[in-house]
């Protein structure tokens, strides 16, 4: 009862953070032309430096929000599983207006296709990697297979398979060569999901450079809701970057061709703020709507900002959000927030009602935690009356409380700086990542109760299953801690408590911080499901 996984205390000594400039080179060619600004007061309720865009900004709400495509099947397999492919690549695309952009992408495109689902309709994607780099994917919130997860070592390697990649400290994970084949059972409540690039150290710079895409699970329960629908419905992919003087995306890695040496320069290693919001890879986007209610899928991509999201309406009071989902779906029932804090990875689908405005109000989203140029998000613009039959019932979904036995196990996990090998970094109960060494083992079908005690903010995520907060300190749960979690944000020397229980698949599984640079600088825990 209330013992360490594994036994151990935190052993890292804690340590002050060094600042010392630098000059990158962004694809071995251009400098990095991005310099630290001060990391409190503008960025308060962030935890991590604010890299400066050496290009103009451009005027916000002036670019209309472009929505990603939908992924189409390919074809069915033997097993009846609906067939993807999706090609990694480099691909130039226009950001910021006026300004040519390389991204990393799916498809070439940033964000990547977005997959449309059913439950217990099985997906099968097949990922070709014609990167210059390495790549793993990970579904964020999918129940799946140990082998299809995403390990972080089971690296697929560029089409033609050459090159030395001999970082990740030596370890070594299954490696492909070209394409690997992710089986995805669906066999999960309706939600919004997300897949990213998940390779060791290298998973921040991957996903900063536009390795993400939304993953969206429907099913019967969420289909008999009267709830917004069509162009009604629209997934936010919500994330912060700065852009360097030739217009590539400026990210102060210390191996700036992503292949051997991981992790960050000194000032940013507690995490990488941009000053660009870009809302489905557009700035500060604007998007006409009926006056009618509309379902959001916001989702944060940062790697490390959060935000505090408001809909301020000019006159008047701020327009509420009326929460329906968290990251494992449907919630019992709505819940009306003035204003949401959403953390690195999580997900918050809620409705909006536009018709309560006259025609021609104007509705900008802005970030309470911010008060530079981070501090707005986008806005939309009430420009038709519309009929509208959506409702928001009083009644969603039927949702389990996870309720731990009597006696149920207790496993506490710190998470603070600390030594990873000869360096600085972040550790998990005092270690860094290793693959071999398990913090917990966990029986299938078994609930247990996980402490998570932290030094700054640490976004924690948890693959396989979803989990429910129990208490925050010495409180119940937060006001946005309702319903199934893949992701709890816990603040500056914070203790959550959650209830853990995993199911269906035994084998070995991580557990991270999901602020990007953290994670990417060794604090990820490996357990295993027996």
């Amino acid at each position: 009862m209330g013992l360490d996984a594994g036994g151990r205390s935190p052993t890292g000594p804690a340590m002050n953070l060094s600042r010392r400039g630098f000059l990158g080179l962004l694809g071995g060619a251009a400098a990095l032309a991005a310099l630290p600004a001060c990391g409190s007061g503008a960025t308060a309720g962030s935890t991590g430096e604010v890299l400066t865009t050496a290009v103009p900004l451009p005027e916000p709400f002036r670019v209309p929000l472009p929505v990603p495509p939908v992924a189409r099947p390919i074809g069915v397999d033997d097993a009846g599983a609906q067939v993807y492919r999706v090609t990694q690549r480099v691909a130039d695309a226009e950001i910021l207006p006026g300004v040519r952009t390389s991204i990393l992408g799916y498809d070439g495109i940033f964000p990547g296709p977005t997959f449309e689902t059913r439950r217990g309709q099985p997906v099968v994607v097949r990922y070709r990697n014609e990167l210059p780099v390495p790549t793993v994917v990970h579904l964020h919130g999918g129940h799946t297979p140990a082998a299809h997860d995403g390990w972080p070592l089971d690296l697929v390697l560029p089409v033609g398979g050459t090159g030395d990649w001999s970082g990740h400290h030596g370890m070594v994970g299954d490696v492909a060569v070209g394409e690997r084949e992710h089986r995805y059972p669906n066999d999960q409540r309706a939600a919004t999901l997300w897949y990213h690039d998940h390779r060791m150290d290298f998973t921040g710079p991957a996903v900063y450079r536009g390795l993400s895409g939304f993953h969206i699970v429907r099913d019967d329960v969420e289909d008999a809701l009267p709830l917004p629908r069509g162009e009604r419905e629209l997934p936010l992919m919500i994330c912060d970057r700065a852009f360097a003087a030739d217009g590539s995306f400026a990210y102060p890695g210390l191996d700036q061709g992503m292949r051997s040496l991981p992790g960050v320069e000194d000032d940013w290693m507690e995490g990488v703020l941009g000053d660009v919001v870009l809302v489905n890879g557009a700035p500060w986007p604007v998007h006409e709507v009926d006056a009618a209610r509309y379902r959001l899928r916001l989702l944060n991509v940062s790697n490390a900002r959060r935000y505090r999201l408001a809909l301020t309406v000019p006159g008047g009071p701020d327009l509420p959000f009326v929460q329906i989902g968290s990251d494992g779906g449907l919630l019992a029932e709505p819940v009306e927030h003035v204003a949401i804090d959403i953390a690195s990875g999580e997900r918050y689908d809620v409705v909006v009602d536009f018709s309560v405005l006259p025609v021609g109000t104007e509705v900008t989203v802005v970030n309470g935690l911010d008060s530079g140029p981070a501090g707005q998000v986008m806005r939309f613009r009430v420009v038709r009356a519309a009929r509208d039959d959506s409702r928001v019932p009083d009644r969603l979904a039927e949702v389990e409380p996870l309720v731990p036995p009597d006696g149920a196990p207790q496993r506490t996990f710190r998470f603070s700086r600390g030594a990873v090998g000869d360096h600085k970094g972040w550790t998990i109960n005092g270690t860094s990542f290793d693959p071999n060494t398990s913090l917990a083992d966990v029986p299938l079908g078994e609930t247990e109760v996980w402490r998570f005690v932290t030094d700054v903010h640490h976004p924690v995520h948890l693959h396989l299953d979803p989990f429910q907060v129990l208490r925050r300190g010495s409180e119940g749960p937060g006001r946005y801690d309702i319903g199934w979690k893949d992701t709890v944000d816990v603040r500056p020397a914070e203790v959550v408590d959650v209830a853990v229980r995993f199911s269906d698949h035994a084998g070995r599984f991580v557990f991270h911080c999901h602020n990007l640079e953290h994670e990417d600088m060794a604090m990820m825990a490996t357990i295993r499901t027996v």
